[in-house]
């Protein structure tokens, strides 16, 4: 059977269409019941759902097409089975508190995760259409196990490993009554980057993006797929644009710091927990907000170096006057 040419030769157009309409269905549901047990699995599940099709429309089935599709399709199993493990053992998800109840609020976000599926999905996306897998009409498949092939398949292992692990890590030190509550999680991973499991997702985009690469590397396609193809470099950028500006470092550090400046200087912070904004600011020095590196190594390096080739940018911090007053104001009222 021959490849399936739907709406344009890089199943764009095809992708978007059953992103949006996939999208839509999880927000009606979620509207209509009030409810975000299926928010976040509906947006890992997305990525499943074109990884498959646009294999088996795709018709090809190289190598290089089976690996990427299946390591995608493992990546959402695993991204969307341990959200919705962890929303159905909590109940709610308090970052929809605030917009779940308005009708736009709550409809930007899923289209926020239209336009992130969507895009992320692009490496694979085109690597499966008949633009570049085709070769019966100017397609390309150079044999698999190219020096690309190993370093993304390399990246993407190591990046789900990180990822997989970070969350289980966290999962159970948050789960442990013998956690101590006035301490940050400093366990495993998380002792060596503040954020693994964002680190290791950017790993594992860059990882499908340069696996994805090499029908335009190492084989001969026309200047328009290989535009395609360099171009799908934007999944792995938007990856990291996103978790670092948007949705990820910015939503978890301040609120974080908050929490922690409460419990030593909120109006009803106890005395056996006075220390936990100290613990936290020893714990922001000597721990890398995103690369894991060791602590011994960490808190050895110039600020200058932290704050940029490190991305600890100045957003992130917690200022004591401003931010701790706001904080103090809010939790008295």
């Amino acid at each position: 059977m021959a490849p399936v040419y739907a709406l344009d030769r890089f199943y764009l157009s095809l992708t978007l269409l059953v992103t949006v309409a996939y999208q839509l269905l999880g927000f009606a549901i979620a509207w209509i019941f009030q409810f975000d047990k299926i928010t976040d699995f509906t947006g890992g599940s997305n990525f499943f759902l074109l990884a498959l099709l646009t294999l088996l429309i795709g018709n090809t089935f190289h190598a290089r097409n089976i690996v990427a599709s299946v390591l995608v399709m493992v990546w959402a199993v695993r991204i969307a089975g341990f959200l919705l493990f962890r929303v159905l053992k909590t109940g709610s998800d308090t970052r929809f508190d605030e917009i779940r109840s308005h009708f736009l609020k709550f409809l930007a976000f899923w289209i926020g995760q239209i336009i992130w599926v969507w895009t992320v999905s692009l490496p694979l996306t085109i690597l499966n259409s008949p633009a570049i897998s085709d070769v019966n009409n100017q397609g390309s498949n150079p044999a698999f196990g190219t020096s690309r092939d190993i370093v993304g398949i390399v990246l993407w292992a190591l990046g789900f490993i990180i990822e997989a692990t970070a969350d289980i890590e966290k999962y159970r030190y948050k789960a442990s009554k013998s956690s101590p509550k006035d301490m940050p999680m400093n366990k495993g991973l998380w002792a060596w980057s503040r954020h693994p499991p964002y680190f290791g997702e950017m790993m594992c985009w860059w990882g499908i993006w340069i696996l994805c690469l090499s029908p335009t590397t190492n084989g001969s396609l026309s200047s328009s797929a290989k535009a395609a193809q360099y171009g799908a470099i934007m999944s792995p950028i938007f990856t990291v644009l996103l978790l670092m500006f948007a949705s990820g470092v910015p939503s978890a550090e301040k609120p974080q710091a908050k929490k922690f400046y409460l419990m030593a200087h909120g109006p009803d912070a106890p005395e056996e927990r006075s220390n936990a904004w100290r613990q936290y600011q020893a714990y922001l020095k000597k721990t890398s907000i995103l690369i894991p590196l060791p602590p011994a190594l960490y808190v050895r390096l110039p600020e200058l170096v932290k704050r940029t080739v490190l991305l600890d940018f100045p957003m992130y911090r917690f200022d004591e006057e401003k931010d701790g007053a706001k904080a103090v104001e809010q939790a008295s009222k």
